[in-house]
């Protein structure tokens, strides 16, 4: 719903608002109660028709907060649910194998990440210098669909990029998310390094979530 309120929004990413940006902006009202006036521009006359576009969009009914987002393995809820880039087929994983392995691009690997149980698949989309950047084909192989593999042993994941959908966040932000592909539906957390309108890339992954549940709106 942000992408409607954007539609009359100036575009112009001053950050007098408070915000980083005004898809920042636009995010914050869809989940809250700010008001518009926080807009310089929107009190100028060529602004006004959209200042009262997005009061209406606002006043219509938009969700104060996000539909609840949570693990199931540990039952956290998480800020975002992190999708894939549009066009891909899940969400890119960045590794560090912890031994050395020459790799080629569009080769799978079989690889456990260091924290996590299970067992990943993935397919080659990138390679700089260590680090490998996987498309996830599966966490299980099964014995009627045997694929080519090269093992690499444990990886540490460096980050996650993708789609996000949720609360608002920022650059430098702390966050709990919910990779959509992940098989045990657990609760990771990581910091946001770059923000694109809704492309986002997380580093610094951690699967230990010793928080309590994240809050998104307040009663």
């Amino acid at each position: 719903m942000h992408k409607k309120i954007m539609e009359f929004l100036p575009g112009y990413n001053c950050g007098r608002c408070g915000f980083g940006s005004c898809t920042d902006f636009a995010m914050a009202m869809e989940t809250s109660s700010l008001s518009s006036d926080l807009c310089p521009f929107l009190i100028q006359e060529r602004f006004k028709a959209g200042k009262k576009e997005i009061e209406s969009l606002v006043a219509s009914g938009l969700p104060i907060c996000h539909e609840k987002i949570q693990g199931v393995i540990d039952a956290y809820e998480a800020d975002i649910i992190l999708e894939p880039l549009q066009g891909e087929i899940s969400c890119r994983e960045v590794l560090m194998p912890m031994a050395l392995v020459h790799l080629q691009i569009g080769e799978v690997i079989e690889y456990r990440p260091l924290g996590c149980p299970i067992v990943h698949y993935g397919k080659v989309i990138k390679l700089d210098h260590l680090l490998v950047t996987v498309h996830l084909i599966g966490p299980c192989r099964r014995k009627q669909n045997e694929i080519k593999f090269t093992s690499v042993g444990c990886c540490m994941v460096i980050a996650f990029e993708g789609q996000f959908q949720g609360k608002s966040i920022k650059v430098g932000e702390t966050v709990r998310f919910l990779p959509k592909h992940c098989m045990m539906q657990k609760v990771h957390s990581g910091v946001i390094v770059n923000l694109q309108d809704n492309n986002v890339l997380i580093e610094g992954i951690d699967l230990k979530v010793w928080q309590p549940p994240v809050v998104c709106c307040s009663i």
